[in-house]
């Protein structure tokens, strides 16, 4: 077994172990990226928006089960010894939501490409559209509890002085000065949350700001409180920024998973706030 992968790697790392037999590359893209005709040769579908999301569900992007993720990432040539890299096509969107998901099943051998397939292939690294065979994979799901959270804990979250719950919306979409992509939900955010847009931990091409900048910007914006809980639209973006302050140390960085999916829908008596 390779020692532990670092939780982000850049197209030279990843070009340097991709004929390694037990490195598996998954490509988690969303939206207009999903299913795109070329692809990080040998990479297969981490589908977020198909059967990697909890089936059962009402709400976009949710976990799914312990048993129906482990069925999926064993489907997908995973093993337990595997190392696993994450990538999507815009960049630095939807892999580190990836990454979280097999970090919360107790998968560690995990890392996101920096900057995702357009710095693939502004590297020069050849892309193709054969997928690849492979076998299926022994993968283990070993579920920790807290990295994904509901809105009963993101409710008590926020009536912790010691805990910033924040956003990584658009601020007109914190504000409530932008509609929802999404129509049906209610316009603002969480009462107490604060805002963090997830652009502002990405430089103009997709990738993460170095270390020091990734650190000054949570520090401002969480005010340096110990306890962090992240949320967003439907638990993508949020996990930016979780991945984020895993980067820098934060000693605990959680999603809610739901999202804004499932506090702003019109039907809850949940308060929300416009504004700043």
């Amino acid at each position: 077994m390779t020692a532990l992968p670092p939780p982000l790697v850049d197209p030279s790392w990843l070009a340097d172990g991709l004929a390694d037999p037990d490195l598996v590359v998954l490509d988690a893209s969303l939206g207009t990226h999903r299913h795109a005709a070329l692809r990080i040769p040998g990479a297969r579908p981490f589908d977020i928006d198909g059967p990697l999301s909890d089936p059962a569900s009402d709400l976009p992007h949710t976990m799914p089960s312990a048993a129906d993720f482990q069925r999926e990432l064993r489907a997908l040539g995973v093993n337990d010894r595997s190392t696993v890299v994450l990538y999507d096509g815009a960049g630095i969107y939807s892999s580190p939501r990836a990454w979280w998901m097999l970090r919360a099943m107790g998968f560690d051998r995990a890392a996101v490409l920096n900057g995702g397939l357009p710095a693939w292939q502004a590297a020069g690294h050849p892309v193709t559209s054969e997928q690849l065979p492979y076998s299926p994979g022994d993968f283990t799901a070993r579920p920790r509890p807290g990295l994904l959270i509901d809105r009963d804990a993101v409710a008590a979250a926020l009536a912790d002085p010691g805990t910033t719950v924040l956003d990584a919306r658009s601020r007109e979409r914190f504000t409530g000065d932008a509609p929802e992509p999404r129509p049906h939900l209610r316009r603002g955010h969480l009462p107490g949350s604060a805002n963090l847009p997830f652009t502002e931990l990405l430089t103009p091409d997709g990738r993460y700001l170095p270390l020091p900048e990734l650190h000054a910007r949570l520090a401002a914006a969480t005010a340096h409180r110990p306890r962090l809980v992240t949320t967003c639209g439907s638990g993508v973006t949020a996990c930016i920024l979780a991945f984020a302050a895993h980067l820098t140390t934060h000693p605990a960085p959680t999603v809610y998973d739901g999202s804004w999916s499932d506090w702003g829908r019109p039907e809850t008596t949940l308060p929300t706030a416009t504004g700043d």
